[in-house]
Parts: structure tokens; C-alpha cells; sequence
């Protein structure tokens, strides 16, 4: 039977399921200039819940234009464990070096994820970026409890069926792309992957962010994960961070300044 989870009921993490108070500047926005017959890394992106590897269809062809292998994973969102897993299974497709990006919850799959020796650095976009043993609902509750970040409205009542998660259309349209045309949103919206409840419980072990150079696309309009927890985790993990004036998938409503980090991050060296 289908239940409608109300603003009260289990706020810790549930405010908080995506399909994740200083901005460092960035000096120079341009990518370094590329040594000619250097191996490009290959890019994989790895979308958040309510969502699939259709997230970055802006963001792919830019970066395929300036000659990099894109990779988009297609995550079943059924634990942090199974996710992880898939993202693995594509980094082992990949010759060479590649460049892990995480979309929302997809910045909790890369940091466990990201300790694989193929990746070189990590590009987090509206995401969450946990800590050694946090999870979302470890996350959401520091902040807003303790730091007294302010919450954000996107969330307070998603619909749950036998432990998976959707958002209402509705609120689609209102809070997770507003930034959109309605009917592109509508789209999002009609195809978004359920997103099981373990998700945001389950906790990271080893971040790699720790080891890994780290980039963050903080979205400055979202109203799912709220920008402020963005803030403060690209302070944490120490990362070169871009703020863009965007809704929660700012892959899509910014994609050529999220494409502009990737960029940045893969002209590493």
C-alpha cells in the first residue's frame, strides 16, 4: 500500500535523498592547455536518485566535442553497496585513467567508489560528500541540527512504495529542476528511478576524497539538497569549487559550466 511520507515523518534523511557556508573563487576558469598525444582520462558520471544516466545529455556531448570517452552509469538505486558495484564495473571498462563525477546522492557513490586506482580526482555537482563512517541522514542531521543550515523544501513529502522513494511530479516541476521549461521537467519527472529508503543510511567507509584531487559545481538555487550543506562539504573536502546560480540538476539547466569543471578536473596531470 502506498504511503505518503508527511514533513514530520523521519525528516532526518529523508529531507535529504538525491539522485547531495564558503565557496573557494576559482583564480582561472579555463582549462589547462592540452599536451599534444597525452592519453585523455575517461569521464564517468554517475547520476543521484529519482534519476539515470539521462541526466548528463547536456553535459556528454561537450565533453565528447573536446575529445574525452563519457561513460554515463545507469546505478539501480536499490543500496549504496549495488551502486557502487555498477560504478565499478564501469571504471573496469575503461583503459587508462578516468574522472569520477557524482550527481546528488551519486557524490556519496563516488567517494566510495572513487578509491579505485583508476580514478584521478572526483567532481562533485550539487552533491553530498560524506565523511569517514556518515551517511545522508548523518549529514542532514548535522547541518541542521547542529549547524543550523537552513532546510530546504524540495523533500518534506516524497512517496514511498515498499521502501522505494519517488517525488511527486509536482514537485519535480516546483523544487528539483524549476530552472527547466515545465515540459522538460515533466519529463524528469515521468522517468525518474525509484530510489530505495537504505540509501540514506548507509555510510561510507575510506573516503576517497581524502586521497583524490576534488572539484564541486555548488547549485546555488537547489531546493533538494540545500546549498548551504554544498557549501560546507566543498570546504570540508577542500575542493575547487564553482557556485552556479541553478536548480538541483545543474548538469541540465548549467551544463556547459558543469562540463567546464569536468573539464578541469580531466586537465589534470
Amino acid at each position: 500500500m502506498k504511503t505518503k511520507f508527511t514533513a514530520a515523518a523521519s525528516l532526518t534523511g529523508i529531507a535529504s535523498i538525491i539522485c547531495m557556508a564558503f565557496v573557494a573563487p576559482i583564480a582561472d576558469t579555463t582549462t589547462k592547455p592540452e599536451v599534444p598525444g597525452a592519453e585523455k582520462p575517461t569521464i564517468v558520471l554517475v547520476h543521484g536518485a529519482f534519476a539515470d544516466g539521462s541526466s548528463w545529455n547536456k553535459v556528454i556531448p561537450i565533453l565528447q566535442k573536446k575529445g574525452y570517452k563519457t561513460i554515463a552509469v545507469q546505478n539501480p538505486l536499490t543500496s549504496l553497496d549495488d551502486d557502487v558495484a555498477f560504478t565499478n564495473r564501469a571504471l573496469a571498462e575503461v583503459e587508462g585513467k578516468a574522472v569520477l563525477v557524482g550527481h546528488s546522492y551519486g557524490g556519496v557513490v563516488i567517494t566510495q567508489a572513487g578509491n579505485n586506482d583508476k580514478v584521478t580526482s572526483l567532481v562533485y555537482v550539487a552533491a553530498y560528500a560524506p565523511g569517514d563512517g556518515q551517511s545522508i541522514e548523518d549529514i542532514e542531521k548535522d547541518a541542521h541540527e547542529v549547524k543550523n543550515i537552513p532546510r530546504v523544501p524540495g523533500l518534506a513529502a516524497p512517496i514511498v512504495d515498499g521502501g522505494f522513494i519517488r517525488m511527486k511530479d509536482e514537485d519535480v516541476v516546483k523544487y528539483f529542476a524549476q530552472d527547466l521549461p515545465e515540459q522538460e521537467a515533466r519529463l524528469i519527472a515521468a522517468g525518474q528511478g525509484r530510489f530505495h529508503i537504505s540509501c540514506i543510511q548507509a555510510k561510507v567507509s575510506n573516503p576517497a576524497w581524502k586521497n583524490k584531487p576534488s572539484f564541486f559545481v555548488v547549485a546555488g538555487n537547489d531546493q533538494i539538497i540545500s546549498p548551504g550543506i554544498e557549501r560546507q562539504a566543498a570546504k570540508t573536502i577542500g575542493a575547487t569549487t564553482m557556485e552556479v546560480p541553478a536548480s538541483h540538476v545543474a548538469m541540465l539547466s548549467q551544463p556547459e559550466k558543469v562540463a567546464e569543471m569536468i573539464l578541469r578536473a580531466a586537465a589534470l596531470k
